[in-house]
């Protein structure tokens, strides 16, 4: 069925809206979830979560992308369930690695990120469009490279192996990225 079809369903009231979802992208959102919380029955949950939450947004929300807005909802679920989990104990899963990868850049990443005030939400929202505007100038493989990484939480090995790649040099790829990123965000006066 056509992204297209399953957001009239949704807008329908269809119940049948979260069964075409599943089946057009359940184990992509299940390797999102995977990819940041290393746990299946911890994965299953955030997917049946995206399908709610889906089911709570569509309407009024019409998304332009469908397969770009479950993504985002399932990276952020999978997220807020991450802090949850880790808030007293930090370790161990690969969200952490991810989060101390981009920690030199981005040290507001921490597992506490607060928008509660208006001005942390405009810093946030400032931020969000410097990395926009640094991904849009990147080569296409790099910026695949990036969102692999630190969207959907691939490893290293995985995008190596989808880039027909070295680790090393995926590695090597990324470091500079976030040195490249580092200096865009200090170009465009985000405080660091």
């Amino acid at each position: 069925m056509q992204d297209k079809q399953i957001i009239e369903l949704y807008q329908d009231r269809n119940d049948r809206a979260i069964l075409e979802t599943k089946i057009s992208y359940g184990s992509y959102l299940l390797t999102i979830a995977f990819n940041i919380l290393s746990s299946s029955e911890d994965a299953e949950e955030v997917e049946n979560d995206t399908y709610l939450h889906t089911w709570n947004v569509i309407p009024p929300q019409v998304p332009l992308n469908f397969k770009v807005f479950l993504a985002r909802i399932t990276r952020n679920l999978s997220l807020d369930m991450y802090r949850k989990k880790h808030a007293e104990k930090r370790g161990g899963a690969g969200c952490d690695m991810l989060l101390s990868e981009l920690a030199e850049v981005l040290p507001e990443l921490s597992l506490g990120v607060d928008d509660s005030t208006p001005d942390k939400a405009l810093d946030r929202k400032e931020i969000t469009r410097a990395i926009n505007s640094f991904l849009e100038d990147l080569e296409k493989n790099k910026r695949v490279m990036f969102v692999k990484r630190y969207f959907y939480g691939a490893s290293i090995a995985d995008i190596a192996n989808d880039l027909g790649l070295s680790e090393q040099n995926v590695a090597t790829s990324l470091f500079r990225l976030r040195a490249a990123l580092k200096d865009h965000l200090i170009k465009n006066d985000i405080i660091i």
